[in-house]
């Protein structure tokens, strides 16, 4: 026998032997010496077992069948002499079959059409506050949970525990617990119709908020979106937020599609905006002192819970509140106007309402005064429609005060006087050529005679007054120098008259200069629009 036919097996060693004339490959195991037969090929081996460390796993592709432990042989007659039998291992063909250290103990060989696939692996360990997302690849029944399954569904395994894989399942993903910090929520979806650990039915898409806080394991049907923050609320700072749908807030209020309301912290310290919440802005605190008041639009009625919208609502210092949606401030915040002795407000009613200082009713669009001293705070039917102030005028001073019920325009000089309700200041106009001369005299300015053209005719210098801007309501006043005449005409009497120097002239509502005038040739003229200077010759 030839020493190249002897083939030694050691312990723990296999190899794998052809059958040339059956094609048929069958196994040895050592330790055994095996003479080789001249129909025989070793196409493996000697080639070691496959040991399986403790808490590992491989993976088998066409694994044989085993019966009572012991390989399922398949026996059939051989083509070439049907009285022969011939055996072959029973192989699992295009099936995997998964080996773990705990069910294969002992050193094992890869027996004929066994294939190792990868490499031996180690058992995956998962922790608490992680899981493992698993998906069936076939129809099975799943010991574990003590449920069938079908190829498809998915499920979780919540730690802590070892993972012994399994064909019929695959692994989707490790899951880790997000953490919810305080004043933060967990913004999840569905991806199915599910059930969710509060035991509410959620539709496919569906999102809703985690606010618990601590660690929280997704199911299985559950996306994590992101983490929302909260926004702190403070006696300063509220915000108005808007409802995208009907739903029941996280304050137990049932809320409408559209509808707007005020969260503030006597409701909470922190407001986490909800999956059906728009935060439209934030809202300041409106803060008013003892001496300030406002005028609030569109004021919120907390019996009706509901603006009263075109209502206007007083509200007075000291007080600070916060404006509800649709309320708006109609001058901002307004400091109490304070009257003194010479002062007085006029003011109009914007609607008809009775007047609470007087008792009296007052009808829209009267108008009267209050007079100071004194603070007034205009309720809102009452419009301030002028500040007024006494005018204190010498006896040289006077103003023109016209009647707004008959319009008759009338000079006051010589007091303090205070305007009536029903009268107004009156501004009169004047010709260019009496503005200069004025504004000459009350600037200084040198006053130049006209001159006389070849025609005969007076001819005016053109003169650039600045700095000067007549008080248009102020009586018109003019000194008439020494040895001058002034010549006034009076369009509402229709007569004139002539001032002669030195005198002070004033201009009545309806008096205006007269521009021509003629004298003996035995003066020389110096004219001015509205005055005359008469030198002898």
């Amino acid at each position: 026998m030839s020493t190249s036919n002897l083939v030694r097996i050691p312990p723990f060693t296999y190899i794998h032997i052809l059958d040339n004339n059956s094609t048929i490959t069958r196994i040895e195991i050592g330790p055994a010496t095996y003479v080789k037969k001249e129909n025989e090929t070793i196409v493996l081996g000697p080639k070691q077992m496959i040991r399986l460390k403790p808490r590992t796993y491989c993976i088998i592709q066409d694994p044989i069948v085993f019966v009572d432990g012991k390989p399922a042989i398949i026996e059939f007659s051989d083509p070439n002499e049907p009285s022969k039998k011939l055996k072959t291992y029973k192989n699992r063909f295009g099936d995997r079959e998964i080996r773990t250290a705990e069910k294969w103990q002992d050193p094992f060989p890869l027996y004929p059409g066994e294939i190792l696939i990868g490499q031996i692996e180690s058992l995956q360990v998962i922790q608490k506050d992680k899981s493992l997302k698993l998906r069936a690849v076939r129809d099975f029944f799943d010991e574990d949970f003590k449920v069938e399954r079908k190829a498809g569904d998915q499920w979780v395994r919540i730690g802590p525990f070892t993972y012994g894989p399994r064909i019929e399942e695959k692994i989707v993903e490790t899951i880790s617990a997000q953490v919810i910090k305080p004043n933060t929520a967990l913004l999840l979806q569905a991806e199915q119709n599910m059930v969710d650990v509060y035991g509410n039915e959620r539709k496919a898409g569906e999102q809703w908020l985690i606010r618990e806080n601590g660690s929280y394991l997704p199911q299985v049907q559950e996306r994590v979106l992101k983490t929302v923050q909260g926004r702190v609320l403070t006696d300063k700072k509220a915000l108005q937020v808007k409802a995208l749908s009907d739903f029941k807030d996280a304050y137990g209020i049932k809320r409408k599609a559209g509808e707007e309301w005020l969260v503030t912290n006597k409701m909470t310290q922190v407001h986490i905006q909800d999956v059906y919440e728009e935060i439209v802005r934030e809202i300041s605190v409106t803060a008013l002192s003892g001496r300030q008041y406002c005028v609030v639009l569109n004021p919120y009625d907390l019996k009706t819970k509901a603006n009263r919208y075109g209502a206007r609502e007083l509200r007075k210092g000291e007080l600070t509140f916060f404006l509800q949606p649709d309320e708006y401030l109609e001058k901002g915040v307004q400091e109490i106007e304070v009257l003194g002795e010479d002062e007085a407000l006029l003011l109009r009613a914007n609607e008809d309402f009775e007047d609470k200082a007087t008792s009296k009713k007052k009808l829209a669009g009267e108008t009267w005064l209050i007079h100071g001293p004194c603070e007034y705070i205009p309720p809102v039917q009452v419009d301030i429609v002028q500040k007024r102030k006494k005018l204190p005028l010498d006896e040289n001073e006077g103003i023109y005060v016209r009647d707004k019920n008959s319009g008759e325009v009338r000079i006051v000089k010589g007091v303090a006087y205070l305007l009536k309700a029903d009268e107004e200041l009156w501004e009169k106009e004047l010709p260019t050529q009496v503005e200069i001369l004025i504004a000459q005299q009350i600037t200084g300015s040198a006053y130049i005679p006209p001159k006389i053209n070849a025609k005969g005719e007076l001819v005016y210098e053109q003169y650039q007054i600045t700095g000067y801007i007549r008080e248009k309501h102020k009586v018109v006043t003019y000194r008439a120098p020494h040895n001058t005449a002034v010549q006034l005409y009076d369009y509402k009497t229709k007569q004139s008259r002539v001032v002669f120097g030195p005198d002070l002239v004033l201009l009545g509502p309806d008096a205006v200069s007269y521009t021509h005038l003629t004298l003996p040739t035995i003066y020389s003229v110096q004219i001015s629009v509205v005055a005359v200077s008469l030198k002898k010759k």
